[in-house]
């Protein structure tokens, strides 16, 4: 079986993890819980396998390099941070019903990644720009940031949700942890994403400058980094300074995530620029 086989699988696996937490959520059945966790492991797995081999084809192939060049990559590993996250989050709160809010954006990121007819899930060589050594450091960090404000706008979502909870325990939204829990997780996240973010725009930075021999030369993708980074530093700095939380950092969380979106999905095909070369 090959790693293209292994990451389809790795799909419908996110989808049935998805339908489980949701199908929890939803009607209640505390005792698929444990099931939805065990599957979202598994696929957890079977993706990390995908990656592993993926990279182990490039090699036999002779054009060996991380598998992090395209869309088609930086997808599938965009789904492996977020589940990855997510279970740090799970086993640190004990609540699975924040499942049902993040990990169908992994099973988004996977369905794009293997059925959209934009990306190929070809191997291929790498462009003169993506041979460096700092492709993986650069890659890597940004999207272990792009994650976890995935899964802060989850949990952002969840707390506007939460809001609307008038207090019965009989209620759906009573499964849900209490809001000073989730603006904490929300919090908490975004200050994590944030400094891999942070991260992965230095590295990138020093790569630029090993590549055209300039650190930050306005490309739309650099410019709508800083614009995400800023958005997310005015949220923890509104926070440390006036206590902002709640409801403003909730927005906040998805507002900033959009701009994640744009940032690493639209700058390709709408903005060209040094960074095209990621959309195929």
């Amino acid at each position: 079986m090959d790693s293209s086989k292994l990451l389809g699988i790795t799909t419908f696996i996110y989808m049935f993890s998805s339908v489980i937490y949701l199908i929890m959520f939803i009607f209640r059945v505390k005792k698929i819980g444990l099931l939805a966790t065990v599957v979202t492991i598994i696929g957890l797995l079977v993706n990390t396998a995908g990656i592993g081999m993926r990279w182990l084809e490039s090699y036999q192939m002779g054009i060996g390099h991380a598998p992090l060049s395209n869309m088609y990559e930086s997808l599938v590993f965009f789904s492996w941070s977020i589940v990855l996250l997510y279970i740090v989050v799970e086993f640190i709160y004990k609540n699975k019903v924040i499942g049902a809010f993040a990990v169908p954006f992994a099973f988004a990121s996977m369905a794009y990644a293997s059925l959209s007819p934009e990306f190929s899930d070809r191997i291929t060589p790498l462009v003169p720009a993506l041979q460096s050594n700092w492709l993986i450091a650069h890659v890597f960090t940004c999207f272990i940031g792009y994650a976890a404000f995935a899964v802060a706008c989850a949990t952002g979502i969840m707390y506007l949700v939460k809001l609307r909870d008038k207090g019965d325990q009989k209620s759906l939204l009573a499964t849900l942890p209490s809001l000073k829990v989730i603006d904490d997780i929300t919090h908490k996240i975004i200050l994590f994403g944030f400094i891999w973010l942070s991260a992965g725009i230095i590295s990138g930075a020093v790569w630029a400058n090993s590549a055209w021999g300039t650190y930050w030369s306005w490309d739309p993708k650099e410019t709508w980094s800083l614009i995400t980074w800023f958005i997310y530093a005015s949220a923890l700095h509104a926070r440390f300074t006036r206590g902002w939380g709640g409801k403003r950092i909730a927005w906040i969380s998805i507002i900033g995530f959009l701009a994640v979106v744009f940032t690493y999905y639209g700058v390709n095909f709408l903005l060209s620029g040094l960074h095209s070369y990621g959309a195929s």
